[in-house]
């Protein structure tokens, strides 16, 4: 039984309990590592107040300039472990390293180029990475300091650095700790792992440059190995589509309210019922049309720093403050008013 209150950080833990018990022995072994590490995690670790635990911090340049030093735990659990790169040095060669500082030097171009927004805290958060995490460690997840990339153990999973929109998920969560503070449990706790998936795959279309019909609205295409039958851990256009698998199983992400999964298990569904928050803004995008960022994106975001959203809101209060943003930025009898209110109708989330 887990812990009801624990924050997992990417990998859900009926995934880690598949491994567990379908895998062979090393699979077996680095799922009940990580899954007994990450019982460890603060369910909502707080907004990012605390400096982290490092001695060299990049200096502080203008509002929009990136500080991120990246960190090599060199196979430990001990954070941050030893600096490998800081903020305007040259590729190192390590691969994981490199990948993680160029990841986040993309979130934080996407959030202030698209929302004018300075790093997680808004106010030029030094971001801190560590690579290299345990032992094929099956998980990223942001601590309320700094965000950890484990290497995977390679046979399922591969290094969790090679998917820009798992580090922009992870970093969100921070931006989300520091505006609305979704509680990680039930249907706040879903949204919350749901505006983490939005702002991923914003974070990604941006950085490619594709607009919402070009783009896969895959989270994590990169993280499963080709011994995997599965194309990512999560779709945003069709839930329960991601993979089906003799080892981890069907994907069990619901896409509508019918469907919805009342469980204790992971923290009450918060990776299962986000698929259904997930779909409406995809449906939304698609309808709007053009860069999801542009609008649908905007409206997200809105809504995330819109003060009367609640620690505590559930799907239905998410989704009118929704309608009433794109109705403050678009106009009430807007094309995106319409767009956002259709998309909640369709996956069944009434609209107050």
């Amino acid at each position: 039984m887990h812990n009801s209150t624990m924050r997992q950080g990417f990998i859900p833990p009926y995934i880690l309990d598949r491994i567990i018990n379908n895998g062979s022995a090393w699979q077996r072994e680095r799922a009940m590592e990580t899954l007994a590490q990450v019982r460890a995690l603060l369910p909502n670790p707080g907004p990012p107040n605390r400096q982290p635990a490092v001695s060299v911090l990049p200096e502080r340049g203008r509002p929009g300039e990136p500080r991120r030093s990246i960190h090599d735990a060199a196979q430990q659990m001990l954070l941050p472990g030893v600096l490998a790169r800081i903020e305007g040095q040259p590729l190192v060669g390590d691969a994981a390293v490199d990948e993680a500082y160029d990841a986040l030097g993309k979130t934080l171009a996407c959030f202030w180029q698209v929302f004018g927004r300075d790093s997680i805290d808004n106010h030029g958060f030094p971001l801190i990475g560590t690579v290299h995490y345990g032992v094929g460690y099956e998980n990223a997840f942001w601590n309320g300091a700094q965000m950890v990339f484990g290497d995977g153990d390679g046979e399922i999973f591969n290094r969790f650095t090679l998917s820009l929109d798992v580090v922009a998920h992870e970093l969100a969560h921070g931006i989300i700790e520091s505006e609305a503070g979704l509680l990680y449990l039930n249907q706040s706790g879903a949204l919350n792992e749901s505006i983490s998936d939005v702002f991923g795959v914003l974070v990604r279309q941006f950085s490619l440059n594709q607009t919402a019909q070009q783009a896969d609205w895959l989270i994590g295409a990169e993280l499963l190995t080709d011994r995997v039958n599965g194309t990512a851990l999560r779709s945003m256009a069709n839930p329960g589509s991601a993979y089906d698998d003799p080892l981890l199983g069907k994907d069990p992400q619901p896409a509508h309210m019918r469907d919805f999964i009342d469980t204790r298990d992971d923290n009450g569904g918060v990776h299962l019922n986000s698929g259904i928050p997930n779909r409406a803004f995809y449906l939304a995008a698609q309808a709007i049309g053009g860069y999801a960022w542009d609008k649908a994106g905007h409206i997200w975001y809105d809504t995330l720093c819109d003060r009367r959203l609640a620690n505590d809101a559930d799907f239905a209060v998410f989704a009118g403050l929704t309608v009433d943003n794109a109705a403050t930025r678009f106009g009430s009898g807007s094309g995106e008013v319409q767009a956002v209110r259709q998309a909640w109708t369709d996956v069944g989330v009434p609209v107050p």
